[in-house]
């Protein structure tokens, strides 16, 4: 595992953003852990969430001209992260715009419904946190469209690592099928077996192994 990545699951850890026990999912699944980004929730813990964030895009190699937010999530995440691929990427990443799309569209003024960079034309990575069903990135992909845009990619903080409700498939692998692009991740729940298992209990550990095998999706 890379650096970025020890620190942001450490960094999860400490928030309390990753929290292991017993915690009914939105599909209805029993997890025996549970992430939310949303208690990332001062500057300092934002500063080392972006880097996380910026890390993982350095890493990957993805050409892009804007990083695309969904609402409501996605917004805080593409302003914090294009500010610190500005700061740590060098000057192949100063230029790197970011958008977001408002939930109802403005009918005054320059109306619409994008915030920030105009998508036309532009090659886009689209940025969030988890990855479920793939509802978020569908939305997005459909409103980047409209307005002209190309997605070359995704990038999410974790990947579960679990199909989803309807398929042998995770929402990860769903995507990256559908769209015929990259869905990367700054950690995925085997980085959180491998790296945290010292630091679980016999029980949470044994837990957590289980839910992988119970949930593993098909390998495309």
């Amino acid at each position: 595992m890379q650096s970025y990545q020890t620190k942001f699951l450490d960094l999860a850890l400490e928030s309390k953003a990753l929290k292991f026990g017993s915690f009914t999912l939105k599909s209805g699944r029993q997890s025996p852990y549970f992430f939310n980004l949303g208690l990332l929730n001062t500057g300092s813990l934002l500063s080392t969430l972006a880097t996380s964030y910026a890390q993982a895009i350095i890493a990957s190699g993805i050409e892009f001209d804007i990083l695309f937010g969904p609402a409501y999530k996605g917004i805080p995440l593409t302003a914090i992260t294009v500010a610190k691929l500005a700061e740590i990427g060098g000057e192949k990443y100063q230029n790197v715009g970011y958008s977001f799309n408002r939930k109802e569209a403005k009918d005054h003024g320059e109306g619409g419904s994008i915030v920030g960079c105009e998508l036309a034309n532009k090659k886009i990575l689209i940025i969030d946190d988890v990855m479920t069903a793939g509802t978020a990135i569908n939305e997005a992909f459909e409103i980047i469209g409209k307005d002209k845009g190309e997605v070359v990619g995704t990038i999410i903080a974790l990947d579960r690592q679990e199909k989803t409700k309807d398929s042998e498939f995770s929402a990860t692998q769903v995507v990256a099928q559908r769209y015929g692009i990259p869905v990367i991740s700054i950690v995925s729940l085997n980085d959180i077996i491998s790296y945290l298992g010292d630091k679980l209990s016999a029980d949470e550990k044994a837990a957590i192994v289980q839910y992988r095998k119970d949930y593993a999706p098909a390998q495309l």
